[in-house]
């Protein structure tokens, strides 16, 4: 199973929402989950992991949620190799057993070239990083994931669903 992750943020809360699926070019997830969590720390440049690892792990805990491999909204390292980013810790979390896939829509200061992918003939580039999976396999599963956008159908569909916990009827 695959799972993907994303966080988004209102006032002092935050919404942690996974998508699970099969296969990395399946359309539909098999589950998803998302719950709020208060914010347990302020935005600091380079440090997003502080701020964004809490309600990860918490929805990971509250849903019993056990991935074969994960796919972040961010990087698994900042400078693509040993500059550890959110991805980075969430392996450390989950006991470097299960391999982490960054996927970025924005190319962060340090890192070199060579961790860009093009989908769907877009112009823009997503940055890809990943441990514990080679980081040309992780490319080319992110490639490979579903959807006719520059961004993947299932990232696409979590970050939906990690702003839908603030969404009110009217």
């Amino acid at each position: 199973m695959i799972a993907a992750f994303d966080v988004s943020y209102s006032d002092k809360k935050a919404c942690a929402a996974a998508v699970t699926f099969d296969r990395f070019d399946a359309s539909e997830p098999t589950a998803e989950y998302s719950a709020t969590f208060p914010v347990q720390s302020d935005y600091i440049p380079g440090e997003f992991y502080r701020r964004e690892l809490p309600p990860i792990v918490a929805l990971i805990e509250k849903y019993d949620i056990r991935p074969d491999i994960v796919v972040i909204d961010g990087y698994v390292f900042l400078d693509g190799i040993e500059k550890p980013g959110l991805g980075a810790r969430l392996y450390e979390y989950l006991h470097a057993k299960v391999p982490v896939i960054g996927v970025a829509k924005n190319r962060f200061k340090d890192l070199p070239e060579g961790f860009a992918v093009y989908r769907k003939g877009s112009i823009k580039p997503l940055y890809v990083t990943s441990v514990g999976i080679d980081l040309e396999r992780a490319k080319q599963a992110v490639v490979s994931m579903h959807g006719n956008h520059r961004i993947p159908a299932m990232l696409k569909r979590v970050d939906l669903l990690s702003r839908s916990c603030f969404r009110t009827s009217e």
